[in-house]
């Protein structure tokens, strides 16, 4: 995410070091080329300019703090300023009203369908709404609804479907009837897009939410769009008056053109983010975690959450006994490697570290972990808890198992036992699995 605008800015950053001290030239220098890597990242140029002269202000308005250098005021300017452009955390709470009705819009291809479901899930599991309910409003797109209905059983959740009505609004209000009747206590309507925005579209919308009254209207916008995302926003929340934006596939290496144009385009807070196409891989944007990841400075709070979100207090526990006892085994081991795997891949969560950013885990990586997971998966309940016992002929029986080469299971041993030798180490340290993950 965001790879090549924050390779750019980190390397002007570089050359700030040893910087004397902040002037008009030296600054005016400086902003010329963040002024070029913005344009080069789709950032919208009225936003550029705004925030170029915003940046020189401060700089030259500055007082000099002590013990605190010229680049690092610097860098603690324009992260600032990012994080005002992205909404500075200031994000407005949903609705407590109930049902809660969210209307999500958007062009074609946008991912409104898949983000109609991602939000669902993410609402019933983190905002611990308890019976969800999407309502396939699209009537125009082939095989929507089933798209739908599909992501609506992977994210265990209700769906509404009426084939037999032909108009997106009867469909929204059958489905919001539906929904009251049934207690339902969050509703999302999945409406239809085009290619692009035309006057169809925008009246439907605008009867579909005159009909249902929805508590939000989210428009979803595809990240990589750069700043026509921006532009569409704009023509949007002028016409049905967005009150949040969600941004999708964010997992390639977008341009960051729209997370740092829409909201000051819009003045429409940027609510959540697409990360991944599985059902789960839906995020809260949080505008300074964002700012940081653009100026390589990762995001360890979020890398922590996700962590929570894997291993319990339980767990964490009961692994801190274990390895207090230098009881760590091939049980554990799996454990682990299965966390890891839902956190996302190894790609992503380098992306969270602090100064990392450059690093492009290689798919080696993710399939390494594929590799130890069938392996383990491979032993008998016996030879996870106790690893010393597999000899040469256990071995072969594991790789044949596995569908591996026996050079890979002796690996994996090897790794193993290392790990082991370290984890006794830790056995009188003050180590605590439950303190690392912020409990």
């Amino acid at each position: 995410m965001f790879e090549s605008i924050t390779d750019k800015i980190s390397r002007i950053f570089k050359n700030l070091r040893g910087l004397g001290k902040l002037s008009e030239r030296n600054i005016s220098e400086v902003l010329g080329e963040i002024r070029s890597a913005l344009l080069s990242a789709d950032v919208n140029f009225f936003v550029v300019n705004h925030f170029i002269q915003r940046v020189k202000t401060q700089c030259l308005g500055q007082t000099v703090i002590q013990n605190v250098t010229p680049e690092q005021q610097f860098v603690k300017i324009i992260f600032d300023e990012i994080a005002r452009l992205l909404g500075n955390d200031h994000t407005p709470e949903l609705s407590t009203h109930r049902p809660l009705k969210i209307l999500m819009i958007g062009l074609h291809g946008s991912g409104k369908t898949t983000s109609t479901a991602k939000l669902a899930y993410f609402l019933k599991n983190k905002a611990k709404f308890s019976r969800p309910l999407a309502i396939g409003c699209d009537i125009y797109r082939p095989a929507a609804m089933d798209q739908l209905e599909v992501l609506s059983r992977q994210a265990s959740i209700d769906c509404y479907i009426d084939r037999n009505i032909n108009n997106a609004v009867d469909i929204a209000y059958a489905g919001l009837q539906y929904a009251e009747k049934n207690r339902h206590d969050l509703v999302i309507f999945d409406s239809a897009g085009r290619l692009q925005i035309d006057e169809c579209l925008i009246e439907e919308i605008k009867d579909i939410k005159t009909k249902v009254q929805p508590d939000e209207v989210f428009l979803v916008a595809d990240g990589a769009l750069g700043q026509e995302a921006a532009n569409i926003a704009k023509q949007f929340h002028e016409a049905v008056a967005l009150t949040g934006i969600i941004l999708t596939k964010l997992d390639g290496d977008m341009r960051a053109g729209a997370a740092l144009s829409m909201k000051e385009v819009t003045g429409v807070p940027i609510r959540y983010m697409g990360t991944g196409e599985k059902i789960e891989l839906l995020e809260i944007f949080h505008p300074s975690r964002i700012a940081q990841r653009i100026l390589g400075m990762g995001d360890v709070v979020s890398l922590v959450e996700k962590a929570q979100e894997q291993v319990t207090e339980k767990e964490a526990k009961a692994l801190e006994k274990k390895l207090k006892k230098g009881k760590f085994d091939l049980h554990d081991f799996l454990q682990q490697l299965q966390s890891i795997k839902k956190m996302g891949s190894i790609e992503s969560l380098i992306q969270h570290l602090p100064g990392m950013h450059h690093l492009n885990a290689s798919p080696e990586a993710n399939h390494r972990i594929q590799r130890s997971e069938a392996i383990i998966s491979s032993m008998t309940l016996k030879e996870r808890s106790h690893p010393e016992i597999i000899d040469g002929s256990r071995r072969l029986r594991i790789a044949k198992g596995c569908g591996l080469p026996i050079q890979e299971v002796n690996t994996l041993l090897k790794n193993f036992k290392q790990m082991q030798v370290a984890m006794k180490k830790m056995k009188h340290s003050s180590f605590n699995p439950s303190t690392l993950l912020g409990r």
